[in-house]
């Protein structure tokens, strides 16, 4: 196979308006006492109803201004809006209601016509919330669009982590990204599970990505697996246990075809070490 790495483009002519509008955005949420509800909202309205920007409070009291768009632009503020994971017994509603409008302003951004396949100013602005939203987060994280959590507040990421479009990572148990994870379009990482007998019986369990793992396209990850470093799950297969370092599983359920050339010798050893040194 030819190496075929990606190209440096030139930036785009609206750089510098990206530029301050972002760190606009992060002087904002660098203030430990900043109203988050308010940073969403007031984004949000000057992007997808500029027109209202500055009076949303009035807007929506006008009667002249149509309902449906009154009710469209009352979305911009989370406090009018529900999220899944709001509703579920374990959610820390404190933990949570502070995330919550970042989420909601990285989920809104997405669909609106300056996000959608807007990808260097969406990674960007996904840099900025992240450390506000994760337990952690390291450097250069590169996330792209329509990637969606469950609390948020329970994801660890390491260094040089790639997310790419459509992917679920549900940390409602907790999951921790070690350094350069890459997990592919439309994968499923999940850390809570229920039982077949009873719905609302319901596990959680931290699922553990280690240093270098890959997650190919449409695979799934199961709650509290751990896959080893080095390790890779291959495309629309399902891990329902650990993946040993270095080992490809691939099939429903995940099973090794392979151990990667590069393995070294005592990669047998590896998860069981690097999983006490997690715990």
């Amino acid at each position: 196979m030819v190496k075929i790495p990606l190209q440096q483009l030139p930036p785009v002519p609206s750089r510098p308006l990206a530029d301050r509008w972002l760190a606009e955005l992060e002087a904002r949420l660098a203030d430990p006492a900043a109203d988050r509800v308010a940073i969403c909202r007031d984004t949000l309205v000057a992007l997808a109803f500029p027109e209202y920007a500055g009076r949303f409070d009035a807007a929506l009291a006008d009667e002249a201004v149509p309902l449906a768009t009154r009710l469209a632009l009352s979305a911009c503020d989370p406090r009018n809006v529900t999220l899944e994971p709001e509703a579920y017994g374990d959610c820390d509603q404190e933990r949570f209601q502070r995330v919550k409008p970042l989420l909601w302003l990285w989920y809104s951004f997405d669909r609106l016509p300056i996000g959608g396949q807007n990808i260097d100013l969406g990674i960007r602005l996904r840099r900025v919330l992240a450390p506000h939203i994760f337990k952690r987060v390291g450097k250069n994280f590169k996330c792209f669009q329509h990637v969606e959590f469950s609390f948020g507040y329970n994801l660890e990421v390491g260094d040089d982590v790639v997310i790419h479009r459509h992917v679920l990572l549900d940390d409602r148990g907790g999951i921790r990204l070690g350094n350069k994870v890459s997990v592919s379009d439309y994968a499923n990482i999940y850390s809570h599970t229920h039982s077949i007998v009873e719905q609302v019986d319901v596990t959680n369990a931290t699922t553990v990505l280690h240093d270098g793992v890959r997650i190919t396209y449409h695979a799934t990850v199961l709650a509290g697996v751990h896959v080893g470093e080095q390790g890779m799950v291959g495309a629309v297969a399902v891990a329902t246990k650990d993946v040993r370092p270095y080992h490809v599983n691939v099939g429903i359920p995940a099973k090794s075809v392979r151990v990667k050339p590069n393995a070294p010798a005592d990669a047998g050893d590896r998860l069981r070490t690097s999983t006490e040194r997690q715990n």
